[in-house]
């Protein structure tokens, strides 16, 4: 049995929406990822992947999104033996302020470039990977438009 996970690689202006987990979080608390969160059991539905980011990036940090795009999809096991397979999405930000809603599950939002996350010696590998992922789909989605 695997819990699903589904994550926003969110940008603007150039930059990646980040959040810094809440230190109240049994997964990764401290840490800094991408928005998202878990699905939820609906029985016979559809769009759940996608309408789950849309519900979790509201909820966490107060922003809509569209423009969902499938970035890359990985599975880990977390510290207390949860099996997670996580989606993440190219997400275009449309509206609302990002802030720390759910202060149970952010800390703060980190709007950082894709150098500044390949840089930065704090970030997990799979996060980079997910941003270098998400920076490529944008470049060859420039490339077919000229």
């Amino acid at each position: 049995m695997f819990v699903v996970n589904v994550e926003g690689a969110i940008r603007r202006n150039e930059k990646w929406l980040l959040i810094r987990r809440s230190e109240k979080e049994a997964h990764a608390g401290g840490g800094l990822s991408l928005v998202g969160g878990k699905c939820e059991i609906e029985g016979d539905s559809s769009d759940i992947l996608e309408r789950t980011l849309k519900r979790e990036v509201f909820e966490e940090v107060g922003s809509e999104i569209t423009g969902i795009k499938y970035v890359n999809s990985s599975s880990f096991v977390t510290e207390s033996g949860i099996n997670v397979i996580d989606i993440v999405f190219l997400c275009h930000h449309t509206s609302g302020e990002p802030y720390a809603k759910s202060t149970e599950e952010v800390d703060d939002v980190i709007w950082m470039t894709t150098s500044e996350v390949l840089a930065h010696t704090e970030l997990p590998l799979f996060l980079k990977e997910n941003i270098k992922l998400a920076e490529k789909i944008l470049q060859d989605n420039m490339q077919v438009k000229y």
